[in-house]
């Protein structure tokens, strides 16, 4: 995958250095001025060493000293700021409310917009910006594992196997979703339209590897999970039928079918199996499910109302 194009001091100086080697020092000095873009995309970036090969990158930079310096500066600040925008909630249990709590907080919805409005060229500019995400999908969860006990173990386990096409390496969720895209006239290649993609897209992408690389906080990761399974079902029936509308081809059309069913029994599992037995295991960490779904919806509506925005549309509500 090609390094993005910088989006200010920070990106240029890491870029630069990652491509030579050498220079980490003026990253860290290049981190207290970088804007919440350049932040975002440095952050990303660091996080793709992780993932996938860089073109001109060293290999072995991904684990150089000074850059989990910097990454870790930038998660912090990411931390902090999903932090400052939860509210705990009370009086409520996370494997009995977390339904009922989803209902209560829906945002504004792409998919309404997409299913009733939303034109080809929009839906296109859609899928571009959110290739960044459906082009690895489960990937960020599959770090959780090691950190799990058993019964959370096997119940992650069993909803991976789904999404990772059952052994069948053509059903893969985010092959599924390469497919519509090169069906549709896009790349698939991962990365491509990074250079598109707006903050709230990073932030989305970021918060997922934060979560799954951290031990600390698997259960956020768990609670986003779990939250992503309760929105993912009626939105992608909403997708199916504002792709049909506008005539996008099958194979785009049934990457959100796939969602349908799989994610109405996904979010079952998530919450009832693998969300409980993690409290089992741990009840402490029931704050943490409860930030990670949060984090979950709140960054969805962030990049829902971006997109609206864009496209100078009034909000459309689930």
């Amino acid at each position: 995958m090609d390094l993005p194009t910088p989006r200010g001091a920070l990106t240029e100086t890491l870029f630069g250095a990652l491509r030579s080697g050498d220079d980490f020092f003026a990253v860290l000095s290049s981190l207290p001025e970088a804007t919440p873009d350049d932040a975002a995309l440095a952050l990303w970036t660091l996080h793709q060493l992780h993932y996938r090969d860089l073109t001109g990158v060293p290999e072995d930079l991904e684990w150089d000293p000074q850059l989990l310096r910097a990454r870790a500066v930038l998660e912090r600040d990411l931390e902090q700021r999903l932090r400052a925008r939860y509210t705990p909630p009370s009086g409520v249990s996370f494997t009995d409310d977390l339904f009922d709590w989803v209902a209560e907080h829906d945002g504004a919805s792409l998919a309404t917009h997409v299913h009733r409005d939303a034109t080809r060229e929009q839906v296109l500019e859609l899928t571009r910006v959110r290739s960044i995400y459906h082009l690895m999908e489960s990937d960020p969860t599959v770090w959780v594992l090691p950190r799990l006990g058993v019964r959370a173990k096997a119940g992650l386990m069993e909803l991976l196997y789904d999404e990772y096409g059952a052994g069948n390496p053509n059903r893969l969720h985010h092959h599924l979703f390469a497919r519509g895209m090169e069906a549709s006239g896009l790349d698939a290649s991962y990365g491509t339209y990074i250079d598109e993609a707006p903050l709230e897209v990073l932030e989305q992408n970021n918060a997922m590897t934060l979560f799954g690389l951290h031990r600390r906080l698997r259960g956020a990761a768990l609670g986003h999970l779990a939250s992503f399974e309760a929105t993912s079902s009626l939105p992608s029936r909403r997708m199916v039928q504002g792709l049909e509308r506008l005539g996008l081809p099958q194979e785009l059309v049934d990457y959100y079918a796939e969602h349908i069913e799989a994610d109405a029994v996904h979010e079952q599992l998530a919450v009832h199996v693998i969300c409980q037995a993690l409290l089992d295991e741990d009840p402490r960490l029931e704050a943490d499910l409860w930030f990670g779904a949060f984090t979950c919806l709140d960054l969805e509506d962030r990049f829902a109302r971006s997109m609206l925005s864009r496209w100078e549309i009034e909000e459309a509500v689930a």
